[in-house]
């Protein structure tokens, strides 16, 4: 589980996409400080299992549909990454739950300054804005940020300038793809309401049937 904090921004320094083995390495600092084997690391808000480190730099398997359904599938050598460690057992829950599971993407497609903020629209599918609420909480490349507009086609988070210099959000133009990831918990009241909603007793019964004159 992660919290949608990010550590810092690590560098892709070798990418290698092929029908069995597929694996990025990336350049880092922080996130290997304690770092093991197996260790679960956010990259983009993609959680990737660590496979082997050394100085400077972690390497992860990824899978052919982790390429074609991230935007991990548009990165080369050199493209800057947002990187979070799971969360360990009592640390600081300063974002909101983050599984690392990807829902989809979406597309940046406006960025304007407000102030000392920045407004990012990101246009993406109904069935990611279906769990997009006002207020609510969404990650962005692994970024814990709170909506702040949602429309029909998009939605709109407002960042202050720390967000910006510390991601890779401050680096996106309008076109560019993100990943996304809807807030889990919506998702699971979502999940349990169903058996009760399909369990429904219709109002029809044998006595009102009666008592109508059926």
């Amino acid at each position: 589980m992660f919290t949608g904090i990010i550590e810092e921004v690590g560098i892709v320094s070798r990418i290698q996409r092929s029908g069995s083995s597929s694996f990025i390495e990336i350049q880092a600092k922080k996130v290997l400080e304690d770092v093991h084997l197996g260790d679960s690391i956010a990259v983009n808000g993609v959680c990737l299992t660590v496979t082997h480190f050394g100085s400077g730099l972690f390497r992860a398997d990824v899978m052919n549909e982790t390429l074609s359904r991230s935007s991990l599938g548009s990165l080369t050598s050199g493209s800057p990454v947002n990187l979070e460690r799971a969360m360990a057992a009592g640390g600081r829950f300063g974002g909101h739950i983050v599984s690392g599971h990807i829902d989809g993407t979406g597309t940046v497609t406006d960025i304007r300054n407000d102030g000392i903020a920045v407004w990012y629209t990101i246009t993406t599918s109904p069935q990611i804005l279906h769990y997009i609420v006002e207020k609510g909480s969404v990650a962005i490349d692994g970024i814990s940020l709170t909506v702040a507009k949602v429309t029909d086609t998009s939605f709109s988070v407002s960042i202050i300038p720390h967000t910006a210099s510390q991601t890779i959000l401050g680096t996106k133009k309008s076109g560019d793809t993100v990943n996304l990831e809807n807030d889990i918990i919506g998702k699971y009241v979502e999940k349990l309401m169903k058996p009760a909603e399909a369990e429904k007793v219709s109002g029809i019964t044998m006595d009102f049937l009666a008592k109508n004159g059926f």
